[in-house]
């Protein structure tokens, strides 16, 4: 079994290395993070490793996760081949869904093979996505020999892998940005605005539940041409521009958030009349 050390065992690294370790896909030997507190809490959670918090305490491994934030990735793998710790048996990829395997040139000058792993789901909750890992769909580009390894990795703990180029990273991670993050900060302004139309928090969200899980599941179900409802699907453009009028009014980025939708929403609904004749 290939030994792995993790750099930036944050809730991804976390969640990462317990599975390869349970599912004894790497052996997890090293675990460096900022602090000797944050190395111990993660190393309790995966249950193996040596809590590190000196970059001097670190030897050579097998693979090397980079877990840290995405404008620390290049630094850390300069750092790892600056100390010797990886060469042309290594395997080093890093975690980042916007940033691809190029961000592992100094890693890749060395011999080492270097990859990309993302996982396309929340981890808000570690503990509940460790449990319930199985089915994650999981993205990777990067070399072949590193892939060759990473791929069955990724399967044996029950992620669903997909392949994509580095040059699409990018422009692949902003999906998940639209589809996640920013869903959350559309549902936050839905709220407020109940809110300032006089609807009490709870009743804003008692309102709101139902229309976003219908929304969604329609979305999924029908498609997203079919699952639009709405004045601009029934063409009542008169009652989008009053609306945005008031919301603007209300809250200036709002008001753009609003004016920002209704161009694409317009478009939606064009495929939506075009499908239904």
């Amino acid at each position: 079994m290939k030994t792995m050390a993790i750099v930036g065992a944050g809730k991804v690294g976390q969640v990462f290395g317990r599975c390869f370790q349970q599912q004894n896909v790497f052996s997890v030997t090293q675990i460096l993070n900022r602090t000797s507190a944050s190395a111990q809490a993660a190393r309790t959670f995966i249950g193996a490793g040596a809590a590190l918090a000196n970059w001097q305490e670190l030897v050579a491994a097998d693979v090397w996760m980079l877990a840290v934030g995405d404008d620390h990735i290049s630094d850390v793998c300069n750092a790892l081949s600056e100390r010797g710790l990886i060469n042309e048996h290594t395997i080093v990829f890093h975690c980042s869904g916007s940033k691809a395997s190029n961000e592992l040139a100094a890693a890749a000058a060395t011999g080492a093979a270097v990859a990309s792993v993302h996982p396309v789901r929340s981890f808000a909750d570690p503990q509940a996505v460790a449990g319930h890992f199985s089915g994650t769909i999981c993205s990777l580009e990067g070399d072949r020999r590193a892939l060759d390894v990473l791929l069955p990795a990724m399967q044996a703990i029950g992620a669903q892998t997909v392949e994509i180029s580095a040059e699409s990273k990018l422009l692949y991670h902003a999906g998940s940005v639209f589809a996640s993050n920013y869903l959350v900060s559309l549902m936050d302004v839905a709220l407020r605005a109940y809110q300032s139309a006089g609807i009490p928090p709870e009743l804003a969200r008692a309102m709101a539940k139902p229309l976003a899980r219908q929304s969604l599941e329609n979305v999924f179900q029908l498609g997203a041409p079919a699952a639009l409802t709405g004045p601009i699907a029934r063409g009542d453009m008169t009652t989008v521009s009053r609306q945005q009028a008031v919301v603007s009014q209300w809250d200036q980025a709002a008001g753009e958030l609003y004016q920002a939708f209704v161009t694409p929403t317009v478009e939606l609904a064009t495929r939506k009349h075009h499908s239904e004749k």
